[in-house]
């Protein structure tokens, strides 16, 4: 599936940097959306209105259910050389192109709304066009080893 070389490694050791990050910013808030709120991050309710705080909610429970266990699976099968790694890695790339995309276009959206404060905004305009960066340069990765017959 591509071999060892520089795109595996790479692909590799950002995917679970990655999946520890979602974990520390995701997983954590889907079981307790005001400890991620007390952790710094996610946004309160208060900047963000309980309609916010139930979108980004969605988004870590939708993340600890789906994406990190496809992220994981896909990582895990990438390893071991599997013949159906490229098919769930492949996914969860997709899905890594989306959310940040879906964040964003919310966060342009809501911008101007009644409740709706966030005091870093730029954050998010520069993690999050970085992780779809990777995961499509990723998405290619996967497809030329799949194009390799590797």
């Amino acid at each position: 599936m591509g071999g060892r070389g520089g795109g595996f490694w790479f692909l590799q050791v950002s995917g679970w940097a990655l999946l520890c990050y979602l974990f520390y910013a995701q997983a954590i808030s889907a079981f307790s959306y005001d400890l991620g709120v007390q952790m710094g991050t996610q946004e309160s309710a208060d900047q963000i209105t309980q309609v916010g705080a139930a979108f980004w909610y969605g988004l870590a429970f939708g993340d600890l259910v789906v994406y990190m266990p496809l992220l994981a699976v896909g990582l895990i099968g990438l390893w071991l050389e599997s013949s159906w790694a490229r098919v769930i890695l492949g996914s969860a790339l997709g899905i890594t192109v989306y959310w940040p995309v879906v964040s964003l276009a919310t966060v342009v959206a809501a911008r101007d709304a009644d409740g709706w404060s966030l005091a870093k905004e730029t954050d998010y305009w520069i993690v999050l066009p970085v992780i779809v960066l990777w995961a499509l340069w990723g998405l290619r990765w996967v497809a030329s080893a799949a194009r390799r017959g590797s």
